[in-house]
């Protein structure tokens, strides 16, 4: 079953990439780089190639809700990551970019670091198959703490956000929904029979709440940066949450792990944030439209 699970999670992480490259370009036509706004969205529901794009990324999402029922999440959420190279490619020729030493770098310090993370975390971690009802409650409650930061800062900030700030909430949002996700998931396949009826009511709005806000930060790092870079906060910053909550609230945590073990999976998890922070400042898009700012203001680039 873990297989199965595995083959699931990397075609659903083909068909992330492929439906990130078509919303991106489809939101970056539409708004020109300028922040998206609700009249925007709605003229994307009617944009085919956004519209492709959402299609791809709901089967992919699927594709990864089951698997993330199959198998540890510790062993799915990482997988992903292919979805950043299929993305960085797919996009550079669909702009005609050439992918500079610095992206390369960037890119690969977010694979690498998330793969060590995850090979780290599956030596450590063990499948909880029973979650009560205290630790789903805690989850929730974290959840709804984090929408509501995240929700401030789309309200109060949204037109200074940069596309880090963005994938950073869509990360950290999608991260629980992962969790959530698997919870219920769990819950439905419970012998008991009672299936719907095992589900907590305020997880399903948990999820509802943070699938939405979450999917207007990704949208909206669409519009002020590529989509590869969307992709990689996705594909680290995900993982790397949804894998901190099976650890301190779920309990995957081996009882024989050593400290050595915690410091190598925190380097591992700072590297690839790190490649997350630099492909923010040093892709090739991002540093084009940086220099088509600054002669729409008036300042010559450095």
């Amino acid at each position: 079953m873990v297989w199965v699970a595995v083959v699931l999670a990397v075609l659903g992480a083909f068909c992330l990439a492929f439906g990130a490259q078509r919303q991106g370009s489809a939101v970056k036509a539409d708004t020109g780089g300028l922040a998206l706004n609700s009249n925007g969205f709605l003229r994307l529901l009617r944009n085919p190639r956004w519209v492709f794009g959402l299609v791809l990324l709901v089967v992919g999402m699927g594709m990864n809700a089951v698997a993330l029922v199959s198998a540890p999440l510790t062993v799915v959420q990482p997988i992903g990551a292919i979805a950043l190279v299929i993305t960085t490619v797919v996009n550079a020729r669909d702009q005609h970019l050439t992918i500079n030493r610095a992206t390369i770098v960037a890119i690969t310090a977010c694979v690498s670091g998330s793969a060590l993370f995850v090979l780290l975390a599956v030596t450590v971690t063990q499948e909880n198959h029973h979650v009560s009802t205290e630790n789903e409650l805690t989850i929730v409650l974290l959840l709804a703490l984090a929408v509501g930061i995240f929700g401030t800062l789309a309200v109060v900030f949204r037109h200074r956000l940069n596309a880090f700030i963005f994938i950073l909430g869509a990360g950290v949002l999608f991260g629980f929904v992962a969790v959530l996700t698997r919870i219920i998931g769990k819950h439905l396949l419970d012998p008991n029979g009672q299936f719907l009826l095992n589900v907590q009511w305020y997880s399903v709005v948990a999820i509802i709440a943070a699938g939405g806000l979450g999917s207007w930060f990704v949208q909206s790092a669409y519009s002020a940066g590529p989509p590869d870079l969307v992709i990689a906060g996705l594909t680290v910053i995900d993982p790397i949450v949804g894998i901190a909550i099976g650890i301190v609230i779920l309990g995957e945590l081996r009882p024989d792990v050593h400290a050595v073990m915690a410091i190598a999976m925190g380097t591992a998890a700072c590297l690839a944030i790190v490649g997350v922070i630099a492909l923010s400042r040093h892709h090739p898009e991002v540093t084009k439209r940086r220099k088509e700012a600054r002669k729409a203001s008036g300042k010559s680039p450095r």
